[in-house]
């Protein structure tokens, strides 16, 4: 178990938004906003077409799961998308996360994202990473505005985004 990230909260309260742990509940609105070829086109593990049955999965293997930390961004009770760390052995944890299209451009993502990172730092993590396809500006300018610094383009290895080049990112915290 890693005992770093038992210490990250169950859920999170901003300005706006409310992150809790996503729910079966959350299944048919997952559903909705994930199947979208806009954003499947940037995630590394969104399936497409994205059905409840991907929603359920996730929810009941991936949302348990020791190596994940994921979060429901609600706004007003409506669920937007998703954040959250992915953790793998010997790395530091991955920021990652996915807004529905409607509400693309509203600083949703990043307010989201932010919460997470205060989080992870409030838990005591050293450092997280992150990655962005290189023509995602939308994403990079998230990670930009949260601290992330730029250290190097890479080329995906696997999942959807395979063979394509991404953008790393790393945040150091101050100890």
């Amino acid at each position: 178990m890693n005992c770093t990230r038992d210490r990250l909260p169950a859920s999170i309260t901003t300005d706006r938004l409310m992150l809790t742990t996503p729910t079966l509940a959350h299944v048919p609105d997952i559903a909705l906003l994930a199947n979208n070829r806009r954003i499947h086109e940037v995630m590394s593990r969104l399936p497409f077409p994205y059905t409840e049955v991907d929603a359920r999965f996730f929810i009941e293997q991936i949302v348990p799961s020791e190596e994940e930390q994921c979060y429901a961004i609600l706004h007003e009770g409506t669920f937007m998308g998703i954040v959250g760390l992915t953790f793998a052995e010997g790395r530091v944890p991955e920021l990652g996360y996915w807004l529905g299209e409607p509400y693309w451009g509203r600083g949703y993502a990043t307010e989201a994202a932010h919460a997470v990172v205060a989080a992870a730092r409030q838990a005591g993590f050293p450092a997280l990473r992150s990655r962005a396809l290189l023509d995602n500006a939308g994403s990079r300018h998230v990670l930009h505005k949260v601290g992330f610094i730029e250290i190097g383009e890479d080329v995906d290895k696997a999942g959807t985004l395979a063979g394509r080049t991404v953008m790393q990112v790393r945040l150091e915290f101050e100890r």
